[in-house]
């Protein structure tokens, strides 16, 4: 049992780390843009692609990461000069509108240019094989370099937004965004330097989730609702927020879904237990959201209502 337990910790600490990548650039577009954007999963799933595309035309998934940057950044300037620049003066339903309409734009998109079929990206040789833990327990090296890695990007970040004039811009914006503009900071500028830094970090975690998940055009949805929950939780504008509510929130999901039908036998009948505990599960991180949000309307690290 403990080794189930420390198993399914470094499960919920990967898809922490990955919803991280993908909630850091949210939170940050809705707390200094005010842009609410549904379509900040396709990132995450066009990151996916693009390492699939690279990673196949040079034979290498280093070489094919690092194409992946500058083509991410490309797709998030223009998203945002194209699609997102036009709303911010538009109310949030427009804003949610316009975006779940980018949604299947790029959906029906993404299977014209690469099809319908689900890709694959051969795992770094370099990364591939599993290494001792505790006692008989294996965990496998390429889940822990993206736990890593994950935790390498938060910590560059905090450095940025906490120690450089940019983060100290990216503060002010998400506190007061009119008295920066007032400043005479160029806003247009550093809106599209948010969006852009959003969207390499969400394209980041597609890329990187890649070789341990089919590579399809459903992979953003299914990992967009969790992003929304862990920016709430967090608090809006805040990345370190977002990196404490991204663990609670995948920990709890993971050890939800493995313990709850373990629990529930104790009380239920076994096939009763693991029904149960199969539905139960999911509803464990609203439960969380409603008693943070109880507790802190703000979220854990979010702007205190004025």
């Amino acid at each position: 049992m403990t080794n189930l337990f420390i198993l399914q910790l470094l499960n919920g600490a990967q898809l922490g780390v990955l919803l991280f990548l993908i909630a850091a650039g949210l939170t940050l577009v809705f707390g200094i843009m005010d842009v609410i954007n549904l379509a900040h999963g396709v990132l995450y799933m066009i990151g996916a692609y693009l390492i699939a595309t690279f990673a196949g035309l040079t034979g290498s998934f280093w070489l094919g990461l690092l194409l992946m940057f500058p083509a991410a950044l490309a797709v998030g300037l223009v998203i945002e000069r194209l699609v997102i620049r036009p709303l911010y003066a538009r109310s949030h339903l427009d804003q949610v509108l316009a975006t779940f309409g980018l949604v299947m734009i790029v959906n029906e998109g993404v299977k014209i240019i690469w099809g319908p079929s689900p890709l694959s990206v051969p795992m770094p040789d370099l990364l591939s094989g599993s290494i001792a833990l505790i006692g008989p327990l294996q965990y496998p090296v390429y889940r822990l370099a993206i736990i890593a890695a994950g935790l390498a990007v938060a910590a560059g970040l905090y450095v940025v937004i906490n120690h450089t004039r940019i983060g100290m811009l990216l503060r002010a914006g998400a506190t007061n965004r009119d008295m920066v503009s007032v400043l005479g900071v160029n806003i247009r500028r550093l809106y599209s330097l948010v969006f852009a830094l959003g969207a390499v970090l969400a394209c980041f975690a597609g890329a990187i989730v890649a070789p341990i998940l089919s590579v399809d055009t459903g992979m953003g949805e299914s990992v967009l609702i969790l992003t929304f929950v862990v920016v709430v939780i967090g608090g809006i504008g805040s990345i370190r927020g977002a990196f404490l509510g991204a663990l609670l929130v995948a920990i709890v999901d993971t050890l939800g879904k493995t313990f709850g039908p373990i629990l529930l036998r104790f009380v239920m009948e076994p096939a009763a237990a693991g029904q149960t505990g199969r539905m139960l599960a999911p509803m464990l991180i609203y439960i969380l959201m409603a008693a943070i949000l109880f507790a802190r309307p703000q979220g854990l690290f979010g702007p205190k209502p004025s």
